[in-house]
């Protein structure tokens, strides 16, 4: 008789690297995500090997929390997008950054 899965193995839940609202951890990113959004969004597209065109969208923000495991709903991404993009933006460069310095990206 074969093995039945009865709970599918998931990752250990994440957490973002750095909250929405803190731009001012990284004054590059910051100043980036407001004056050129347009770039940072293709830098974050590059970075996650896929379309530049794709590098705005909330989309993009539920495809990385999902493959590290960050809580959250694809609702509550499309809200925070919604309220502030730059924010969300910037929030999600910061955290490739910080997870490439851990080596872990």
């Amino acid at each position: 008789m074969a093995n039945v899965v009865i709970v599918q193995p998931s990752r250990a839940p994440s957490t973002w690297q750095s909250g929405v609202m803190d731009c001012c951890d990284d004054m590059g990113v910051c100043l980036c995500g407001c004056f050129c959004y347009f770039c940072l969004g293709c830098q974050i597209a590059s970075d996650m090997d896929e379309c530049c065109l794709c590098g705005t969208t909330y989309a993009l923000r539920s495809v990385y929390r999902n493959k590290y495991g960050i809580q959250g709903s694809m609702c509550s991404d499309w809200m925070y997008h919604w309220a502030c993009s730059p924010c969300t933006l910037c929030q999600l460069k910061r955290d490739i950054n910080a997870r490439k310095q851990q080596g872990i990206f």
